[in-house]
């Protein structure tokens, strides 16, 4: 039999790129052990300005058609991007990472802060001086529960840390969120996590593409998505760098010909000879009245690619000024150093100004069980930046957003604790473990913060919190249909989108045979009142 001894950590934590190499794990072989265990992240690449700002808020934008051609355009479905629902994005963080007490607290059937054990906290990596329900002597409060972002996080979690790097105090005001406790495998593609078919069904559309993800792959992401979901016409479009958003547009020669102004000009023209010429023909085809609403419809709609595209600055994120630059989110040292900054900006410059409907971001090498705390503390400060990044891009285009962060598994700690710089004086990550997985989502509503459904603070806790935690660390499987079943995960997540635009009253009719019945337990599971009516 062979025996194996573990390699001390000698030279501190792995760098936010580096591989994973456990002792423990089979050599990566498929795409998904190598993204996993961070053999591959961030492939973008800085490109030269080419194609996307032309307008400070795309979606509010109206196109300059002339006047005639309006409503054709809004006859021919080129009316409103994002079908008018809200954007969704979604983080797939491939390999198990830790998102239950470390970073979004989690709690007993009462909610976030019906604290656990001591026990408990020590497995999710918090040592007995650091977890939430210890009160500091000096202040007489809890210093480790944070409700900046209204969900409850550790005052010293790596994902809150970036996420209030990135984001402005008045976005930080207009965002709350919710926990769902829920098991899932460790280490596996065949998690069916991801939710992009799901949250289409839903009504979520773009005006260029319906999907996005940065992986190439069925579901656009790592995790797979629930096959009954799978709509093999909306496959995600395949996302992570700037020349992919500026690709998925050709507006021709004659922009580059003429200035924009006037080939727009020249492409309603075309389209109005064209209108004249089909009124006075007549096909002898018996659906002609079809025949020449595609012939119009194809003229008009690349008048409306001219118009809305044909300026660079519509569809690149690199030249967005909100995006990067002295007033953007990234600094352009930091965008033009860091891949998963560009693709984050590529999946959230679609999605929020409405053309994609909904995104997935798969960030690599959040399998961090090394042995000690510092890699998977630098990995999960990047993850939140991105989502901070996502939620101050909505803020400053002035759209809501729903945010919805997943992951394969989860990880534990034996207690022993890093004391180094990057360790934090926190438990150490020991290995892998499904019992102590989670999955959030955070909402930013422009107008104010999400409010929670409940007529208690009591009641609003248990909406904040879908499923509740043992007292020893694990996911009591029996909280929630969700708790210990990742396809009714995904449809706990589909209610609490359609919820936002008080459509719940549709999720039966929408995803029928889904396993969550009755309307009490629809209510039970989800968070918040709606935030807009049907569509923005």
């Amino acid at each position: 039999m062979k025996s194996f001894t573990r390699r001390k950590q000698t030279v501190g934590p792995l760098k936010p790129d580096e591989p994973l190499k456990h002792q423990n794990h089979k050599r990566p072989v498929s795409r998904r052990d190598f993204i996993r265990q961070g053999f591959g992240v961030g492939s973008a690449m800085v490109a030269g300005p080419t194609l996307f700002s032309l307008f400070a808020s795309p979606r509010a934008a109206q196109a300059a058609l002339s006047a005639d051609l309006e409503a054709l355009k809004q006859s021919c479905g080129l009316a409103i991007p994002g079908a008018g629902k809200i954007p969704f994005i979604c983080f797939d963080l491939a390999g198990g990472a830790n998102i239950a007490g470390s970073n979004v607290l989690t709690g007993g059937a009462g909610g976030q802060l019906d604290f656990l054990s001591t026990m408990g906290y020590s497995k999710l990596g918090l040592p007995g001086d650091q977890i939430p329900s210890v009160a500091n002597p000096v202040t007489g409060t809890n210093d480790f529960i944070n409700t900046q972002l209204g969900l409850a996080f550790h005052s010293d979690s790596a994902f809150l840390r970036g996420i209030i790097e990135k984001t402005a105090a008045a976005t930080v005001n207009a965002v709350n969120g919710a926990v769902l406790p829920a098991r899932s495998e460790n280490d596996t593609s065949n998690n069916p996590h991801n939710p992009l078919y799901t949250i289409n069904q839903a009504g979520a559309d773009g005006s260029l593409l319906t999907l996005i993800g940065s992986r190439n792959s069925e579901s656009g992401g790592n995790s797979i998505a629930p096959i009954d979901s799978i709509n093999l016409g909306q496959r995600p479009t395949k996302v992570d760098r700037p020349t992919d958003v500026t690709g998925l547009v050709d507006v021709g020669d004659l922009v580059s010909l003429l200035s924009q102004d006037d080939a727009v000009a020249v492409m309603e023209s075309i389209q109005r000879i064209s209108d004249l010429k089909l009124n006075k023909v007549n096909t002898s085809i018996s659906r002609d009245d079809v025949i020449k609403d595609l012939v119009r419809c194809g003229y008009v709609k690349s008048a409306d690619l001219a118009d809305r595209f044909g300026d660079p600055g519509a569809l690149d994120p690199q030249i967005d000024p909100d995006i990067v630059g002295p007033s953007g989110i990234f600094s352009t040292a930091e965008f033009d150093a860091e891949g998963e900054f560009r693709k984050t900006a590529s999946v959230m410059k679609l999605v929020v100004n409405g053309f994609a409907g909904a995104g997935c971001i798969t960030m690599g090498g959040y399998d961090y069980h090394t042995g000690e705390r510092g890699t998977g503390e630098q990995r999960d400060l990047r993850a939140g930046r991105c989502m901070g990044a996502c939620l101050e891009y909505a803020a400053r285009v002035g759209v809501p957003l729903m945010l919805y962060v997943y992951s394969d598994g989860s990880v534990a700690s034996n207690g022993r604790i890093d004391e180094s710089l990057e360790g934090r004086g926190k438990g150490e990550w020991t290995g892998d473990n499904q019992s102590t997985a989670a999955s959030f989502f955070l909402v930013y509503n422009p107008v104010g913060r999400p409010q929670l459904l409940g007529a208690s603070t009591e009641l609003q806790a248990r909406h904040q919190q879908l499923g509740w935690f043992r007292s020893d660390g694990s996911v009591e499987t029996a909280s929630s249909p969700a708790a210990n079943n990742v396809n009714l995960l995904v449809q706990t997540v589909a209610l609490n989108y359609l919820a936002l635009h008080g459509e719940q009253g549709q999720f039966n009719s929408l995803f029928g045979g889904n396993g969550l019945s009755g309307s009490a337990l629809l209510d039970s599971l989800t968070a918040f009142n709606p935030i807009v009516s049907g569509t923005l």
